[in-house]
């Protein structure tokens, strides 16, 4: 299962710091200068999960092997993308293919980084963000708009009049200058205009990119923020961004955990970031668990067993049987799989069986 966060913002608020951070396979320029990335960088991210830990120390496996999620990293935006300023064009592109955005928003003072929106202000940044997504986006609802207008007024045609109604809706929302994510469409709604891929109906998390004082606490410029997106129920995750690029580029764990130590963390908070970007997008993780390996998959909240078993191999759904499942507590309490089942707390799952995140999973198939 491929699925992608983006990482937006203005030049020079520490996108690329961020990606360099967060991802384990990739980095990505930064440097103190308007579009230091054009072409948008791709990294893979291990999604932190102490529950896969615990399943080692008790199964002792040969490996283990956590879920990913791909983080893109595009370029700054600017006023007046939407127009086709600063490559606006080919960026809202670039983000139109992700499934969920992060949004980086500064909220430091340094006289040394460059910006060009005059004095920092998280908010208007944030509405600057909003404004050019939303401009696009309501370019793509009006063209789309004007060629069903033609085929809803054949009178017959009357699922072309309904996504008429529909894209009229969003066409008035944008013009008030809401995201489409905000218009609460239902499914069949949603389903008219998914061809669209619009930019403001994608899930955001916010970044605060902070000083180092404020690493813990926030400050002015963060509260602020968090004000701004209280209606939106978007989190907002604060931390330093070169620190957490500090303590990724450490290989040694006893220095890490020095480093964090001075400065009083009892985690990254990338962590945090990823975890939180992960359920951002809707996605759950089951858990195999054997000697060969330990491994974390990843799914969709409210699939089904036949569909969690697809991800290990297609096979594995077109001849799905049965899955023999053990709640997560269940296996820490007990210790094994043998003593899940000789308590009873291994079930036997059929079809419908509606997978439970953190659920420890073995498929019956047949070919």
């Amino acid at each position: 299962m491929s699925l992608q966060a983006g990482i937006v913002g203005l030049p020079n608020v520490g996108k690329s710091t961020l990606f360099n951070a967060v991802s384990n396979s990739a980095k990505a320029q930064a440097s103190n200068y308007r579009f230091c990335t054009i072409e948008p960088n791709i990294g893979l991210v291990d999604v932190p999960d102490a529950r896969m830990d615990k399943l080692a120390e008790l199964v002792k496996p040969n490996r283990t092997v956590p879920t990913q999620l791909e983080i893109v990293d595009i370029a700054g935006l600017v006023r007046g993308a939407s127009k086709g300023e600063g490559l606006g064009n080919k960026f809202l592109g670039n983000i139109r293919q992700v499934d969920a955005i992060i949004h980086v928003v500064r909220c430091f003072e340094d006289e040394n980084v460059l910006r060009e929106e005059g004095a920092i202000n998280p908010v208007s940044d944030k509405e600057i963000i909003d404004t050019e997504l939303q401009l696009k986006d309501l370019d793509s609802v009006e063209k789309k708009a004007s060629k069903v207008e033609k085929m809803a007024k054949v009178g017959a045609d009357t699922k072309s009049q309904a996504e008429y109604k529909i894209l009229l809706r969003c066409m008035e929302h944008l013009q008030k200058g809401k995201s489409i994510h905000s218009l609460g469409l239902d499914k069949e709604e949603q389903n008219a205009i998914a061809d669209l891929f619009l930019l403001t109906d994608k899930p955001v998390l916010y970044v605060a990119n902070v000083d180092e004082a404020s690493m813990h606490t926030g400050n002015k410029y963060s509260d602020a923020l968090i004000e701004a997106v209280k209606d939106e129920g978007a989190q907002v995750i604060i931390m330093n961004n070169d620190i957490e690029a500090q303590i990724s580029e450490m290989e040694n764990l006893d220095d890490k955990q020095m480093f964090m130590d001075e400065y009083h963390m009892k985690e990254p908070a990338l962590n945090r970031l990823i975890q939180s970007a992960y359920k951002l997008l809707n996605l759950e993780t089951y858990f195999t668990a054997g000697v060969q390996e330990v491994r974390a998959w990843t799914i969709h909240k409210g699939w089904k067993a036949p569909q969690a078993a697809s991800v290990i191999h297609t096979d594995f759904e077109k001849g799905f049987i049965k899955a023999e499942v053990i709640a997560y507590d269940d296996f820490i309490k007990y210790g094994s799989e043998a003593a899940c089942r000789e308590n009873g707390r291994l079930r036997i799952e059929g079809k419908e069986y509606l997978v439970q995140d953190g659920d420890v999973m073995h498929f019956r198939f047949n070919v």
